[in-house]
């Protein structure tokens, strides 16, 4: 199925899409996406009207079909409820997700959306700030309906012990360096556990960042709900804004004010910002790792692997360390 998916054709896109029912008219074009693989496809209707959509070809072996459901009916759920939100188009069959026909070593998972366009904004306004803060609230207002039992729970074991894991196991770390990324990762999960624990959990988009973020006439939507995970709601805020300084506090500040109009915010939950930013460290090397035989990659990160990224990385990790224990002691929390 991998190398399926590596050689995925516009041939290969089109002949799926008709098999589930649209009719193409040959123009394809492929879409940025490192994870999956993603087209911009043109069907036409009986009545000869033209529409474009958005085929998304899941990566084999990384999420399961209960997975992918369960990222569709949140999807459907915001819908549902008056949300911006993108949601899949249903199949002939009613059904949201459909395998590639072909042989057992061929069948990967795919879904059509549609086509909306947006633009990305370069940075937020203090209004723009307040109602993204407050579509936030929305989301997860409606992810705190229903649980996603499948889906990754973000936490130090899943984001921290089992990626550090993988990455000793696979022997990706250098050996100068395996010891002290070890020691570092471990204890940043043992410090940050009481926090995540003591935190409300439910389902969230996951990868909040800016290049998820468009805007268009209505206002702001989010892209990409393939990272959707459970957890804590702070997950969905600090990644638009990541910074530590003083004008970083203050955008955050109208974020959580915007948030506040739609839903209560645990602002004891900030204090997860810098483990979670810790976390992505050592889930987003991993996630490199995992991706290192997909021919995209190399070329897309030629530093990852190399002394000078282990070094960096380690080093970031002890900084994070720091800045975790410092905020611990200066709560009260140990």
């Amino acid at each position: 199925m991998t190398d399926f998916f590596f050689s995925l054709t516009p041939d290969r896109v089109l002949d799926a899409v008709e098999r589930a029912g649209l009719q193409c008219t040959g123009r394809c074009m492929t879409l940025n996406s490192f994870e999956n693989r993603v087209y911009d496809v043109e069907v036409e209707a009986e009545d000869g009207t033209r529409s474009r959509r958005v085929a998304k070809f899941y990566r084999p072996g990384r999420w399961s079909e209960e997975q992918i459901l369960e990222e569709h009916q949140f999807l459907a759920d915001l819908v549902a409820a008056e949300i911006p939100a993108i949601a899949p188009l249903g199949f002939p069959d009613g059904r949201t997700l459909q395998l590639t026909h072909g042989a057992p070593d061929e069948q990967i998972w795919f879904a059509i959306f549609p086509k909306v366009g947006g633009r990305a904004p370069e940075e937020l306004t203090d209004e723009q700030l307040l109602r993204v803060g407050r579509l936030l609230a929305r989301i997860h207002n409606v992810g705190a309906t229903r649980e996603a039992p499948n889906r990754v729970k973000i936490c130090p074991q899943t984001y921290g012990v089992a990626n550090l894991e993988f990455l000793l196991t696979g022997q990706w770390i250098p050996i100068e360096f395996a010891s002290r990324f070890e020691r570092v990762v471990r204890k940043i999960c043992e410090v940050s556990e009481p926090l995540f624990s003591a935190a409300s959990i439910h389902r969230l988009h996951g990868d909040c960042h800016f290049g998820n973020l468009l805007w268009n006439d209505q206002g702001p939507f989010f892209l990409d709900f393939d990272d959707m995970v459970t957890g804590p709601g702070v997950q969905d805020m600090w990644l638009l804004v990541p910074g530590r300084d003083e004008e970083a506090l203050r955008q955050r500040a109208l974020m959580v004010e915007g948030y506040e109009e739609m839903r209560s915010f645990d602002r004891r939950t900030l204090r997860l910002i810098e483990p979670l930013r810790a976390l992505r460290f050592v889930h987003y090397a991993a996630w490199l790792a995992r991706r290192w035989k997909d021919p995209a990659f190399p070329p897309a990160f030629p530093h990852f692997g190399s002394h000078r990224y282990w070094s960096d990385e380690t080093d970031d990790l002890e900084r994070q360390l720091s800045l975790i224990e410092r905020a611990g002691d200066q709560s009260g929390w140990s």
